[in-house]
Protein backbone atom coordinates (compact mmCIF):
# COMPACT_ATOMS: atom_id res chain seq x y z
CA UNK A 1 0.00 0.00 0.00
CA UNK A 2 1.38 3.55 -1.02
CA UNK A 3 3.41 5.25 2.17
CA UNK A 4 0.36 8.09 2.01
CA UNK A 5 -2.06 5.62 2.52
CA UNK A 6 0.19 3.90 5.65
CA UNK A 7 0.71 7.42 6.85
CA UNK A 8 -2.64 8.67 7.29
CA UNK A 9 -4.40 5.46 8.75
CA UNK A 10 -1.52 3.91 10.77
CA UNK A 11 -2.33 6.51 13.50
CA UNK A 12 -6.13 5.26 13.16
CA UNK A 13 -5.52 1.67 14.02
CA UNK A 14 -2.66 1.24 16.05
CA UNK A 15 -4.33 -0.42 18.67
CA UNK A 16 -6.03 -3.84 17.78
CA UNK A 17 -9.95 -3.14 17.48
CA UNK A 18 -11.51 -5.64 20.30
CA UNK A 19 -14.88 -6.06 18.22
CA UNK A 20 -11.89 -7.34 15.55
CA UNK A 21 -9.90 -9.45 17.51
CA UNK A 22 -13.21 -11.04 19.33
CA UNK A 23 -14.50 -12.17 15.94
CA UNK A 24 -11.45 -13.82 14.94
CA UNK A 25 -10.63 -15.77 18.14
CA UNK A 26 -14.26 -16.96 17.37
CA UNK A 27 -13.65 -18.64 14.75
CA UNK A 28 -13.83 -22.41 14.97
CA UNK A 29 -10.90 -23.60 12.61
CA UNK A 30 -8.15 -23.52 14.70
CA UNK A 31 -9.68 -26.54 17.35
CA UNK A 32 -9.62 -28.85 14.71
CA UNK A 33 -7.26 -31.55 14.28
CA UNK A 34 -5.85 -32.92 10.75
CA UNK A 35 -3.74 -35.87 10.70
CA UNK A 36 -1.75 -36.53 7.25
CA UNK A 37 -1.81 -39.59 5.65
CA UNK A 38 1.21 -42.04 5.91
CA UNK A 39 2.99 -41.14 2.88
CA UNK A 40 1.55 -37.64 1.83
CA UNK A 41 1.40 -33.97 3.66
CA UNK A 42 -1.53 -32.28 4.92
CA UNK A 43 -1.89 -29.05 2.65
CA UNK A 44 -1.97 -26.19 4.34
CA UNK A 45 -3.22 -22.84 2.41
CA UNK A 46 -3.54 -19.10 3.78
CA UNK A 47 -5.48 -16.38 1.95
CA UNK A 48 -4.17 -12.99 1.83
CA UNK A 49 -6.12 -9.56 2.13
CA UNK A 50 -9.00 -8.58 0.77
CA UNK A 51 -9.76 -12.47 0.16
CA UNK A 52 -11.19 -15.30 2.18
CA UNK A 53 -10.40 -19.05 2.03
CA UNK A 54 -12.55 -19.32 -1.31
CA UNK A 55 -10.45 -18.03 -3.31
CA UNK A 56 -8.07 -21.41 -3.36
CA UNK A 57 -11.22 -23.72 -4.46
CA UNK A 58 -9.59 -24.75 -7.75
CA UNK A 59 -6.70 -25.64 -5.94
CA UNK A 60 -8.58 -27.18 -3.55
CA UNK A 61 -10.42 -29.50 -5.74
CA UNK A 62 -7.13 -30.74 -7.57
CA UNK A 63 -5.18 -31.54 -4.44
CA UNK A 64 -8.29 -33.31 -3.18
CA UNK A 65 -8.59 -35.19 -6.48
CA UNK A 66 -5.22 -36.33 -5.98
CA UNK A 67 -6.06 -37.91 -2.40
CA UNK A 68 -4.13 -35.05 -0.35
CA UNK A 69 -5.40 -33.62 2.86
CA UNK A 70 -5.84 -29.98 2.19
CA UNK A 71 -7.10 -27.53 4.88
CA UNK A 72 -7.60 -23.69 4.02
CA UNK A 73 -8.18 -21.70 7.48
CA UNK A 74 -9.62 -18.46 7.85
CA UNK A 75 -6.88 -15.81 7.94
CA UNK A 76 -8.33 -13.13 10.80
CA UNK A 77 -6.78 -9.95 9.11
CA UNK A 78 -6.51 -8.57 11.89
CA UNK A 79 -2.78 -7.70 12.15
CA UNK A 80 0.79 -9.68 11.48
CA UNK A 81 1.70 -10.86 15.21
CA UNK A 82 -2.36 -12.34 16.00
CA UNK A 83 -2.58 -13.54 12.74
CA UNK A 84 0.67 -14.94 12.56
CA UNK A 85 -0.07 -16.90 15.73
CA UNK A 86 -3.09 -17.34 14.65
CA UNK A 87 -1.74 -19.64 11.87
CA UNK A 88 1.10 -21.09 13.85
CA UNK A 89 -1.43 -22.69 16.18
CA UNK A 90 -3.73 -23.90 13.78
CA UNK A 91 -0.37 -25.54 12.64
CA UNK A 92 0.27 -27.54 15.77
CA UNK A 93 -2.86 -29.22 15.48
CA UNK A 94 -1.83 -30.77 12.31
CA UNK A 95 -0.20 -34.61 12.50
CA UNK A 96 2.07 -34.89 10.31
CA UNK A 97 4.52 -33.16 7.78
CA UNK A 98 2.33 -30.39 6.15
CA UNK A 99 3.51 -28.26 3.06
CA UNK A 100 2.61 -24.40 3.88
CA UNK A 101 0.98 -21.94 1.29
CA UNK A 102 0.34 -18.28 1.42
CA UNK A 103 -1.23 -15.78 -1.23
CA UNK A 104 -0.53 -12.24 -1.13
CA UNK A 105 -0.49 -10.92 2.53
CA UNK A 106 -0.58 -14.41 3.86
CA UNK A 107 3.02 -14.95 2.44
CA UNK A 108 3.93 -12.45 5.58
CA UNK A 109 1.84 -14.82 7.90
CA UNK A 110 3.08 -17.93 6.72
CA UNK A 111 7.05 -17.07 6.95
CA UNK A 112 6.23 -15.90 10.34
CA UNK A 113 4.03 -18.94 11.23
CA UNK A 114 6.09 -21.81 10.09
CA UNK A 115 9.35 -20.71 12.08
CA UNK A 116 10.72 -22.99 14.36
CA UNK A 117 7.78 -25.89 12.75
CA UNK A 118 9.79 -29.21 12.15
CA UNK A 119 6.53 -30.40 10.72
CA UNK A 120 6.57 -27.38 7.77
CA UNK A 121 8.30 -29.09 4.86
CA UNK A 122 8.23 -26.73 2.43
CA UNK A 123 7.07 -23.12 1.88
CA UNK A 124 4.72 -22.11 -1.43
CA UNK A 125 4.25 -18.70 -2.00
CA UNK A 126 1.72 -17.45 -4.62
CA UNK A 127 1.61 -13.96 -5.56
CA UNK A 128 3.11 -13.06 -1.88
CA UNK A 129 5.18 -11.17 0.26
CA UNK A 130 8.11 -12.88 0.74
CA UNK A 131 9.64 -10.78 3.67
CA UNK A 132 13.44 -10.87 5.51
CA UNK A 133 13.67 -9.65 8.83
CA UNK A 134 12.56 -6.20 9.87
CA UNK A 135 11.09 -5.78 6.87
CA UNK A 136 7.03 -4.61 6.74
CA UNK A 137 4.36 -5.54 4.09
CA UNK A 138 3.68 -1.60 3.50
CA UNK A 139 7.61 -0.97 2.50
CA UNK A 140 7.82 -4.51 0.35
CA UNK A 141 4.67 -3.18 -1.62
CA UNK A 142 6.22 0.12 -2.52
CA UNK A 143 9.79 -0.85 -2.76
CA UNK A 144 8.84 -0.68 -6.87
CA UNK A 145 6.93 1.63 -8.08
CA UNK A 146 3.59 0.38 -9.63
CA UNK A 147 0.97 -1.09 -6.91
CA UNK A 148 -2.44 -0.24 -7.81
CA UNK A 149 -3.75 -0.84 -3.84
CA UNK A 150 -3.20 2.82 -2.91
CA UNK A 151 -5.95 6.27 -3.23
CA UNK A 152 -7.96 6.34 -4.96
CA UNK A 153 -8.39 2.31 -5.44
CA UNK A 154 -8.76 2.35 -1.85
CA UNK A 155 -12.17 2.36 0.06
CA UNK A 156 -11.82 3.59 4.00
CA UNK A 157 -15.14 2.34 5.96
CA UNK A 158 -15.60 2.83 9.53
CA UNK A 159 -16.83 -0.18 11.09
CA UNK A 160 -19.13 -1.64 14.44
CA UNK A 161 -17.67 -0.98 17.55
CA UNK A 162 -14.33 0.50 15.98
CA UNK A 163 -12.59 3.02 18.43
CA UNK A 164 -12.64 6.66 17.51
CA UNK A 165 -11.34 6.97 13.92
CA UNK A 166 -10.31 3.40 13.33
CA UNK A 167 -11.28 2.64 9.30
CA UNK A 168 -10.86 -0.67 7.49
CA UNK A 169 -9.26 -0.74 4.04
CA UNK A 170 -10.97 -2.38 1.01
CA UNK A 171 -10.18 -2.30 -2.62
CA UNK A 172 -13.06 -0.25 -4.51
CA UNK A 173 -15.79 -2.10 -6.74
CA UNK A 174 -14.78 0.09 -9.87
CA UNK A 175 -10.82 -0.97 -9.10
CA UNK A 176 -11.65 -4.59 -7.98
CA UNK A 177 -11.52 -5.94 -11.93
CA UNK A 178 -8.65 -4.49 -13.11
CA UNK A 179 -6.68 -4.01 -9.63
CA UNK A 180 -6.88 -6.83 -7.84
CA UNK A 181 -9.13 -9.26 -10.26
CA UNK A 182 -7.39 -8.55 -13.41
CA UNK A 183 -6.95 -11.56 -15.86
CA UNK A 184 -10.36 -13.11 -14.59
CA UNK A 185 -14.05 -13.29 -16.02
CA UNK A 186 -16.42 -10.50 -15.16
CA UNK A 187 -17.70 -13.77 -13.31
CA UNK A 188 -14.89 -14.32 -11.77
CA UNK A 189 -13.85 -11.18 -10.91
CA UNK A 190 -17.43 -10.24 -9.06
CA UNK A 191 -17.17 -13.27 -7.27
CA UNK A 192 -14.20 -12.58 -5.03
CA UNK A 193 -15.18 -8.98 -4.68
CA UNK A 194 -18.36 -10.23 -3.11
CA UNK A 195 -15.91 -12.16 -0.41
CA UNK A 196 -13.02 -9.42 -0.27
CA UNK A 197 -12.50 -8.99 3.60
CA UNK A 198 -10.93 -5.71 4.82
CA UNK A 199 -7.66 -5.79 5.89
CA UNK A 200 -6.42 -2.41 8.92
CA UNK A 201 -3.16 -0.82 7.93
CA UNK A 202 -1.49 -1.34 11.06
CA UNK A 203 -0.99 -5.16 9.34
CA UNK A 204 0.87 -3.34 6.85
CA UNK A 205 3.71 -1.37 9.46
CA UNK A 206 4.20 -4.39 11.81
CA UNK A 207 7.75 -5.78 10.74
CA UNK A 208 8.42 -9.31 10.07
CA UNK A 209 10.18 -11.85 12.18
CA UNK A 210 12.77 -14.54 11.90
CA UNK A 211 12.12 -15.92 8.32
CA UNK A 212 10.76 -19.38 7.88
CA UNK A 213 12.47 -19.58 4.49
CA UNK A 214 16.11 -19.55 6.13
CA UNK A 215 15.57 -23.12 6.88
CA UNK A 216 12.36 -24.13 5.07
CA UNK A 217 12.86 -24.75 1.07
CA UNK A 218 10.70 -22.40 -1.02
CA UNK A 219 8.77 -21.86 -3.93
CA UNK A 220 7.41 -18.83 -5.74
CA UNK A 221 4.31 -18.13 -8.07
CA UNK A 222 4.81 -15.17 -9.78
CA UNK A 223 1.81 -13.66 -12.00
CA UNK A 224 3.53 -11.99 -14.74
CA UNK A 225 0.16 -9.54 -14.92
CA UNK A 226 0.27 -8.83 -11.49
CA UNK A 227 -0.93 -4.97 -10.93
CA UNK A 228 -1.49 -5.58 -6.87
CA UNK A 229 2.35 -6.52 -5.72
CA UNK A 230 4.96 -5.68 -8.64
CA UNK A 231 5.89 -8.47 -10.69
CA UNK A 232 9.61 -7.41 -10.32
CA UNK A 233 9.19 -6.65 -7.10
CA UNK A 234 7.59 -10.33 -6.57
CA UNK A 235 10.63 -12.10 -8.45
CA UNK A 236 13.01 -9.77 -5.98
CA UNK A 237 12.01 -11.31 -2.93
CA UNK A 238 11.93 -14.84 -4.22
CA UNK A 239 15.12 -14.68 -5.17
CA UNK A 240 16.22 -13.20 -1.83
CA UNK A 241 14.62 -16.11 -0.44
CA UNK A 242 16.05 -18.36 -2.65
CA UNK A 243 12.96 -19.78 -3.96
CA UNK A 244 12.19 -21.78 -6.96
CA UNK A 245 10.08 -19.52 -9.39
CA UNK A 246 7.04 -20.27 -11.61
CA UNK A 247 6.03 -17.73 -13.80
CA UNK A 248 2.64 -17.65 -14.78
CA UNK A 249 -0.24 -15.02 -17.42
CA UNK A 250 -2.22 -13.94 -14.98
CA UNK A 251 -2.88 -11.41 -12.35
CA UNK A 252 -2.51 -10.97 -8.84
CA UNK A 253 -5.39 -14.13 -8.46
CA UNK A 254 -3.26 -16.72 -10.06
CA UNK A 255 -4.55 -19.25 -7.81
CA UNK A 256 -7.87 -18.40 -9.67
CA UNK A 257 -6.64 -17.85 -13.07
CA UNK A 258 -4.86 -20.98 -13.41
CA UNK A 259 -5.27 -23.43 -10.58
CA UNK A 260 -3.26 -25.91 -12.47
CA UNK A 261 -0.19 -24.43 -12.37
CA UNK A 262 -0.40 -23.50 -9.02
CA UNK A 263 -1.44 -26.93 -8.22
CA UNK A 264 1.85 -27.94 -9.98
CA UNK A 265 4.02 -26.07 -7.99
CA UNK A 266 2.70 -26.97 -5.16
CA UNK A 267 2.96 -30.72 -5.80
CA UNK A 268 6.42 -30.05 -6.69
CA UNK A 269 6.82 -28.61 -3.58
CA UNK A 270 5.32 -31.69 -1.52
CA UNK A 271 7.81 -34.05 -3.17
CA UNK A 272 10.49 -32.49 -0.52
CA UNK A 273 8.33 -32.91 2.16
CA UNK A 274 7.61 -36.58 1.70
Amino acid sequence: MAAAIVSALAVAVLALPASQAMAARAQPAASVAHTSSADKPTIVLVHGAFADSSSWDGVISRLQRDGYTVVAPPNPLVGLPYDSAYIRDFLSTISGPVVLVGHSYGGVVITNAATGDANVKALVYVDAFIPAQGQTAGELINAIPGTCVAAPNLAAVPYPGAPSGSVEDYITASAWPWCFANGLSAAEAARTEAVQRPLPSVALTQPSGVPAWKSIPSWAVVGTMDHAIPPAELLAMAKTAGAKVTKVDAGHLSMVADPDVVTRVILQAVKTAT
